[in-house]
């Protein structure tokens, strides 16, 4: 008989006002940043991955995988974000309208003659400053990036390998997101970052505008099956800009037919879920080390701005163990038989492993009726990282590393 997994804490949440979503995430915005990103050389639609027989498994009709591993040899959706937020910046400066400017004027010599140099700065926990790094190097500017003291090497090299030069804050993430503040204001630097504060929210905005590349690619995955759109998504969440751009696109674009929304966080990184229990429509910061094997989510912080379209659009806010994100990784890198390998990473995997959870452990029956999980569910997921910490990566899948208790295991088919 297995036992109730006491871990996994979730806060249900109603739906209020959608209107945000529609101002932030108009489908012309999506249809702007999909224009931009086809045009950088090398980048194309990522594959959408049917689990077909673990749907099954699972009880539910369908779950897809939008598999972000494959972004660009990148292995992270990131890129999308920091990319189109250095578009928009560069365009303002050359003060053209969109239908002025292009991939290819943006890194003409003509243009860079009239920017001049710029050094783009943000902190990160590894994903997003690789792609804001890329992105950079790609247009032909200089990066500073920063981060926290228990970043892995091979982050930090990744983020090196597209020349940027990494500088190491003693901390945790938040920390070096103020000390990139102030370094920036001090020599001048361009923040690119997907948190906000006070005064600082286009550059936010802009990054999650860029993300919905990745849905509206989905949706067109989708459509080319018949399919209209996935009754649930589950989505990680950090600082919540990539959930607000997946659930803010699908309220802007289907409003009170959107599919049902889920935040997933790792225990001791749950500001949204935090946020969401105290109930009072603030975020709220949760403090300690944030130590965790999903390091992509590790942040202590919400962002305001991203905070205003979750409290409004999400049904359910759910934090949960290390151990349920190792296992997705395992369930991902050994299918049934039939479904597709697929490679993920520690952020990328939490999801599922959530989704697996919920549908196979006792007591999960409030939950699962409040979200109206059955058997004519079609789920969607994002993978939003491959294999971005190689050593931590064998150490799970080879060496089962962050086991599942044993007194949750299950012998059920």
């Amino acid at each position: 008989m297995k036992n109730t997994i006491p871990d996994l804490k979730w806060s249900l949440h109603t739906k209020e006002d959608i209107k945000l979503s529609y101002n932030m995430f108009p489908v012309e915005i999506s249809r702007i940043a999909r224009k931009f990103h086809n045009a950088i050389p090398g980048c194309k639609m990522t594959p959408l991955r049917s689990l077909y027989n673990l749907a099954n498994m699972l009880g539910v009709e369908s779950i897809w995988v939008k598999d972000e591993s494959q972004r660009l040899a990148l292995n992270s959706f990131k890129v999308l974000g920091g990319s189109f937020a250095i578009y928009r910046l560069i365009q303002n400066k050359l003060n053209l309208n969109d239908d002025e400017i292009s991939y290819e004027n943006i890194i003409s010599e003509k243009s860079r003659k009239f920017l001049g140099e710029i050094t783009f700065a943000s902190a990160t926990d590894g994903n997003h400053g690789m792609g804001v790094a890329w992105a950079a190097s790609r247009l032909g500017y200089r990066s500073m990036i920063y981060v926290h003291s228990k970043t892995s090497k091979s982050r930090i090299n990744a983020i090196k390998s597209y020349g940027a030069i990494v500088k190491i804050i003693e901390g945790n993430y938040d920390d070096a997101v103020r000390q990139v503040t102030i370094d920036a204001k001090k020599y001048n630097w361009e923040i690119i970052s997907d948190t906000s504060w006070k005064g600082y929210e286009q550059i936010p905005t802009w990054i999650m505008q860029g993300y919905t590349t990745m849905i509206s690619e989905t949706q067109e995955q989708l459509s080319s099956q018949g399919i209209i759109k996935p009754t649930h998504v589950f989505i990680q969440a950090g600082v919540g800009a990539l959930a607000a751009a997946v659930t803010g696109y699908y309220h802007s674009l289907f409003a009170e037919k959107a599919p049902t929304c889920i935040v997933v966080e790792p225990e001791h990184a749950a500001c949204l879920y935090h946020s969401s229990i105290l109930g009072d429509g603030n975020p709220h910061t949760v403090n300690g080390n944030l130590n965790t094997i999903m390091a992509g989510l590790a942040c202590g912080e919400p962002s305001p701005v991203a905070w205003k379209v979750l409290k409004e659009t999400i049904s359910c806010f759910i934090s949960c163990p290390d151990y349920i994100a190792a296992k997705g990784m395992r369930v991902y890198a050994t299918p049934l038989a039939g479904d597709p390998f697929v490679v993920s990473g520690e952020s990328g995997a939490v999801t599922l492993g959530v989704l697996g959870a919920i549908m196979k452990e006792n007591g999960m029956e409030e939950l699962i009726s409040y979200l109206k999980l059955d058997k004519n569910s079609r789920i969607l997921l994002i993978n939003t990282e491959g294999n971005t910490d190689p050593i931590h990566f064998r150490q799970i899948i080879w060496e089962g590393a962050n086991p599942v208790p044993p007194e949750y295991w299950t012998d059920e088919d």
